[in-house]
């Protein structure tokens, strides 16, 4: 198992395979059965014609920079990550670290008008507005996502995924990753120690599965994005090819344990091994903390008998920031 390290990749096996990329714009039926099956297959795939205006991406994108480009002295007035806010390679409070700083913010509109004034003190309203629309359109892409997964399983209320984020109340968070350019020196250092880069590059953010439902990304043209997935060989690492104009949706450990681990928590990490800096916008699409997670009935049957405990996001939570960022977190509900 990889946690997140300072150290190279190393021996890994890293191969290029195609992901699997859903076009909104099918006919609903196919769309949805095309969900479920890279759900089951990957827990990953990429989504275009999403009718997400690149307007409201872009000035998001815009105002991330202009916090990442201020001096640390600066940032650090948004932290420290408690866990919301600013923070710097310590990822977590169990001694995980990676290259990178972030800016972890609760999606509630009240949460992002206090840190608004943190964050951007020239502008703290401007911020505010561009973050809950940008939040806004990651909801419905969500959800739309989700009541698609609900149909292609089956489920006998189709929007049964969907209400858990659509709740006043959930628990949803946008996290801004900004992987900073290696510095010349180490990107000679690397290049000179192999033929292979990406052999060689550190980890920015260590292997991990997200706890959520699920998370929809969105970064720049710089590459970085690897998924663990399998093959006749083993286990191998997939470099995802950035695609500034499409989304990437990852299932989270709720899903799988919703589904009765018939959808899968795709585990992945990111890679600093560029000369540009990598940003990545996350959307983490949460449940109420009060929210029960149980297997839906369609999901368990003699052939696939239920897998996990029944248990609340609150209590997934608490787990969750007592583990390491590459464990199993569903292990300690799993049925034996």
């Amino acid at each position: 198992m990889v946690v997140a390290s300072l150290e190279p990749v190393g021996v890994e096996r890293i191969r290029a395979l195609s992901v699997p990329v859903i076009d909104l714009s099918w006919r609903r039926e196919r769309a949805s059965k095309m969900i479920v099956r890279a759900c089951e297959e990957f827990g990953f795939f990429k989504v275009v014609n999403h009718g997400v205006s690149e307007d409201v991406v872009s000035s998001l994108e815009d105002e991330a920079m202009k916090f990442f480009s201020l001096s640390a002295r600066e940032k650090q007035q948004a932290g420290p990550p408690n866990p919301l806010g600013y923070g710097v390679r310590g990822i977590g409070f169990t001694g995980d670290i990676g290259e990178l700083e972030y800016l972890l913010l609760h999606t509630n509109p009240s949460f992002i008008s206090q840190k608004a004034h943190s964050i951007c003190k020239s502008n703290p309203s401007e911020f505010c507005d561009v973050v809950e629309e940008y939040v806004g359109a990651m909801k419905e892409l969500a959800s739309e996502i989700l009541e698609m997964v609900g149909e292609g399983l089956g489920l006998g209320d189709k929007q049964g995924l969907s209400k858990f984020i659509r709740d006043s109340e959930n628990d949803s968070l946008l996290r801004l990753n900004h992987y900073t350019a290696i510095q010349e020196d180490e990107a000679n250092a690397s290049k000179a120690g192999s033929k292979d880069s990406t052999r060689n590059a550190r980890v920015g953010f260590g292997e991990h599965s997200d706890p959520q439902i699920i998370t929809v990304l969105r970064s720049n043209d710089v590459p970085g994005l690897q998924i663990l997935a399998s093959s006749p060989e083993g286990p191998v690492w997939v470099p995802v090819q950035p695609d500034p104009t499409a989304f990437y949706v990852l299932g989270g450990d709720l899903l799988r344990a919703l589904t009765n681990g018939r959808l899968m928590s795709v585990r992945h990490r990111a890679m600093a091994n560029c000369r540009r800096s990598r940003l990545s916008m996350i959307y983490f699409g949460t449940p109420p903390l009060h929210a029960r997670i149980s297997p839906f009935p369609e999901t368990v049957t003699p052939q696939a008998p239920r897998r996990y405990k029944s248990f609340t996001w609150a209590e997934f939570k608490k787990a969750m920031y007592s583990l390491r960022l590459g464990n199993n977190r569903l292990d300690l509900y799993r049925l034996r």
